[in-house]
């Protein structure tokens, strides 16, 4: 049976609707999306506030009228503002839309797990503050990042433009440091088509978090996650529905 999957997306975001979409094509699901208000990634109270569960859950309900078989947060804002955040966003989805719910960050974190990463490397687009923070409250979820590398960027929509070269150029780094595992850790910038051929000439798993967020809100609706296994080794693994 086709499934059909839900995206909450930030209203500045132009690369995870296209990539999705393009991840899917040839397969029996389908992506349906459901934007609010994101311009900027910062620490400031303004910039923080976009991310109110009282903005996001409305987008949620509207996913849910398309009778979708799970719904997913399409961004990484826990990994700033604190896990319990999400956690306790997809319990409020689910109790409203009785659709179960997962978000960028917790796949992430998931897939990390499954895979088993110990040196996990993080590369992003995001500010000096932003970054440090994000190290802060992956640590108390008992994954200290090893090496990191960001662009010091704020402009949500700027992320986007990032070319491929520039983020693979990131990755190739950290893994230089020492990661078994690099997470790109944004979900507008383009980095999915990067993960297989990168996973090959680097011998480690590269997790970028449109396509994390993809196998896990797959494997939640009850989905083949194996039917995108040439976008990368996160594919084939099993991510273990709680």
């Amino acid at each position: 049976m086709r499934k059909r999957l839900g995206m909450i997306t930030p209203s500045s975001n132009s690369v995870l609707e296209p990539v999705t979409s393009a991840m899917l094509h040839g397969v029996p699901v389908t992506a349906h999306f459901s934007r609010f208000r994101v311009t900027e990634i910062a620490l400031d109270t303004a910039a923080l506030n976009q991310f109110d569960a009282s903005v996001m859950l409305p987008a949620a309900d509207l996913l849910a009228d398309a009778k979708v078989d799970a719904i997913a947060w399409n961004g990484t804002s826990a990994s700033w503002l604190g896990i319990g955040r999400d956690r306790s966003l997809c319990e409020a989805i689910t109790a409203r839309t009785r659709v179960p719910a997962t978000t960028s960050t917790l796949a992430c974190i998931d897939a990390a797990r499954a895979l088993r990463a110990r040196r996990v490397g993080l590369v992003s687009p995001y500010t000096d503050d932003v970054q440090r923070r994000i190290g802060d409250v992956w640590a108390e979820e008992g994954i200290v990042p090893h090496a990191e590398r960001h662009l010091g960027l704020r402009d949500n929509f700027s992320f986007g433009e990032v070319p491929p070269a520039t983020i693979a150029d990131m990755i190739r780094a950290v893994a230089a440091d020492g990661a078994d595992a690099v997470v790109i850790l944004c979900t507008n910038l383009d980095g999915a088509v990067l993960a297989a051929s990168l996973e090959r000439e680097l011998g480690i798993a590269v997790l970028d978090s449109v396509a994390v967020t993809l196998w896990r809100t797959l494997a939640l609706a009850g989905g083949d996650v194996a039917a995108l296994a040439s976008w990368g080794r996160i594919f084939q693994t099993p991510a273990v529905n709680e």
